[in-house]
């Protein structure tokens, strides 16, 4: 081989190497820049610790109650143990007698980012008869009975305002008798009723059938995801694509399915400064609210939070050259804007969403129209 030849084979070489050390790198710096996203989203959504709320709701058996709420999205932690009573402790060889004036309750630390009050309210009304004055079910006493017991003013209008939601939905044949209380001190039960269905899986499912809930859930609630379904008639949903194009303009068209942007400042919704909730253009799923809403100065709606977390999907978005948090709707999967670490201090947060992703429901309009969980937003 002559030295032209070898010349020109080291060059070959060499330009393979630098092309697999610049793939390798590029391979590296994506998965670098994949982890930074998700460690981002991770610190803006998740670890809020300095967000987190407590729910307190009494509904019986304290074992049934929670494993309603352990594997929902957005639930830190449940504890079942003692409320309501005037004895400064609480074990349960004493709750059970019925002396100490204490409830049987679960203790639900959650993340208000992934998941509402209202949204836990709706699950905990699904797993009880709230028109059961002596107990739950199979169980009976004072010890049994249910209640709601609120951590602060806005979660007492809150249940409130969603028990007078029910009760105008005539789904029972009974009043409500659910008391809705001012939290009082919280005693963790014994360990061994700590986590029961997911230990005893066997004896809690027969216990859950036995007792009569189960059954009863099944037979009222079949086929229920939300109340607002019942409100409005029909279920979130995403329809067919040729629905989805009859029903949009050609904007709304473009950002909700093609992940546009519409033009800053010159949109529906930036300067409206009206009451109301803000749902999918598609689906009509709860998104976010006047109350949450801010002038931040780009041009387009800015929220600190949404109004239903549930209802809120987030994707990594690399284009553009930059990192970024993309919202979406969960039920239409609509492209709804991005989420930024500029927000106020209330949660650091700015939901950026896009006016043509959105439809605006006055709050003259909520119930009418299937909102009336919201009401309580403008009391």
């Amino acid at each position: 081989m002559g030295r032209t030849s070898m010349s020109i084979l080291v060059l070959v070489v060499i330009v393979i190497v630098i092309i697999i050390i610049i793939s390798g790198q590029g391979k590296i710096d994506k998965k670098d820049e994949e982890a930074a996203v998700n460690e981002i989203e991770l610190e803006l959504i998740d670890n809020r610790e300095d967000l987190y709320e407590t729910a307190i709701f009494a509904g019986g058996c304290f074992w049934c109650i929670e494993a309603a709420f352990e594997t929902l999205d957005g639930v830190i932690d449940v504890v079942s143990g003692y409320t309501g009573g005037e004895e400064k402790d609480a074990v349960y060889s004493l709750v059970i007698r019925g002396n100490t004036g204490h409830f049987e309750a679960v203790s639900i630390k959650f993340n208000p980012l992934r998941t509402s009050y209202l949204s836990l309210l709706e699950v905990f009304f699904i797993q009880i008869d709230p028109t059961d004055p002596g107990g739950q079910f199979a169980d009976r006493g004072d010890h049994y009975r249910t209640a709601v017991f609120y951590s602060s003013e806005e979660q007492r209008k809150i249940a409130e305002n969603y028990i007078t939601t029910l009760e105008e939905l005539d789904i029972y044949d009974s009043d409500i008798v659910t008391l809705v209380l001012a939290a009082m001190p919280f005693y963790m039960a014994e360990e061994y009723h700590q986590d029961y269905a997911q230990n005893n899986r066997l004896r809690y499912e027969a216990y859950a059938s036995g007792s009569g809930r189960k059954p009863y859930i099944n037979r009222l609630w079949s086929g229920v995801e939300t109340i607002g379904e019942i409100l409005r008639g029909e279920k979130y949903k995403r329809p067919d694509d040729k629905k989805i194009m009859e029903m949009l303009d050609p904007l709304q068209y473009q950002v909700t399915q093609q992940k546009g942007t519409e033009k800053p400042f010159d949109n529906l919704y930036n300067s409206n400064k009206a009451d109301g909730i803000y749902v999918d253009i598609v689906s009509g799923e709860p998104l976010f609210s006047s109350t949450d809403k801010y002038d931040s100065g780009t041009g387009w709606p800015s929220f600190i939070r949404p109004l239903a977390p549930e209802n809120i999907v987030y994707h990594e978005d690399n284009s553009l050259f930059q990192k970024r948090i993309e919202v979406m709707s969960k039920y239409a999967n609509s492209h709804l804007g991005h989420v930024f670490t500029d927000g106020p201090d209330q949660t650091g947060l700015r939901y950026c969403v896009n006016s043509a992703a959105l439809l605006f429901i006055p709050k003259e309009e909520l119930k009418d129209k299937g909102y009336s969980q919201y009401l309580y937003l403008f009391d």
